[in-house]
């Protein structure tokens, strides 16, 4: 076997592992179907590795493609994460039983104190107290992103195909959705801060770094290729190849690899044994009972 079909042999076994350990982590909350809102947040999130894996895996099989191309499969792990965060923050107001559209907030959180960071006390005031009004903005400050990153993916691929898409118009997109996946991340982290005792049970931190780290690894690899790229340590040995094929290549194998690590973390991070423990409980109540 050549060294490029060892890697296609090598990622594709590392796909399947993170498959395997998702799989098993869905089939548990499947069996303990406890509190369906909660676990179908968790079931969304914990997705996001395989995604990852399967796209990238993708990529490798066709590391030949056209830019549009290697846009396409990007956009469309960007486009579950903008998901994600939003399923991220619905399973954090389900754990402390707050329901926006139900107008539900519970009385113990009601006026709690909200500090604003600079730039975003610029547009909102140094203090606020939570009521439903914040925890809706919240919310749609959440879900802009989940509208914003779709709708820039599919122009700058429209872009891309038509063979309009300049380095200002790149630089544009750029600026916007780091500006919206800012204020969607600023939301989350502000919320984080807020009820940090509430959540701790839950293990919002581990959770929160299954999410951010997936995209942290992956954007900070890139950058770090990018580089190497530029100081000529990755070069192509054949014409038909150009650098920056092979560049993406090696992204795509790297996250291939980094997805089975994160799948086995989720297996803590979003672990079955409260909902599990719930159903034991509720089983021994009603053994009481009778």
């Amino acid at each position: 076997m050549n060294p490029g079909q060892l890697t296609l042999l090598g990622s594709s076994f590392c796909v399947m592992l993170t498959m395997h350990f998702t799989v098993q982590l869905l089939w548990e909350h499947s069996f303990y179907w406890k509190k369906p809102k909660e676990q179908k947040a968790i079931l969304i999130i914990i997705f996001m590795a395989p995604v990852y894996a399967i796209v990238s895996f993708v990529g490798l099989l066709d590391f030949q493609g056209s830019k549009a191309f290697f846009m396409l499969l990007e956009s469309i792990k960007e486009c579950y994460e903008a998901l994600v965060i939003a399923k991220f923050l619905a399973l954090m107001y389900s754990y402390l039983n707050i329901s926006i559209s139900k107008n539900i907030v519970p009385d113990e959180i009601k006026g709690r104190q909200i500090h604003h960071s600079f730039p975003m006390t610029l547009f909102q005031p140094h203090t606020v107290h939570l009521n439903h009004h914040t925890l809706k903005l919240l919310k749609y400050w959440t879900w802009q992103f989940v509208i914003v990153r779709p709708v820039c993916s599919i122009l700058m691929i429209t872009l891309q195909v038509l063979g309009t898409y300049p380095s200002w118009v790149s630089w544009t997109f750029t600026i916007i959705l780091n500006i919206s996946v800012s204020v969607a991340l600023y939301s989350l982290v502000l919320f984080y801060h807020v009820f940090a005792k509430e959540l701790k049970p839950h293990k919002p931190l581990a959770k929160f770094l299954c999410v951010k780290g997936i995209v942290f690894f992956c954007f900070w690899q890139g950058v770090l290729l990018d580089i190497l790229m530029a100081m000529g340590m990755i070069k192509s040995h054949h014409f038909w190849v150009e650098v920056e094929q092979i560049e993406e290549a090696l992204q795509n194998v790297m996250v291939c690899v980094e997805m089975v690590f994160f799948s086995i973390f989720q297996q803590y991070a979003f672990n079955v044994a409260p909902y599990r423990d719930d159903t034991t409980s509720t089983m021994k109540s009603d053994k009481k009972k009778d």
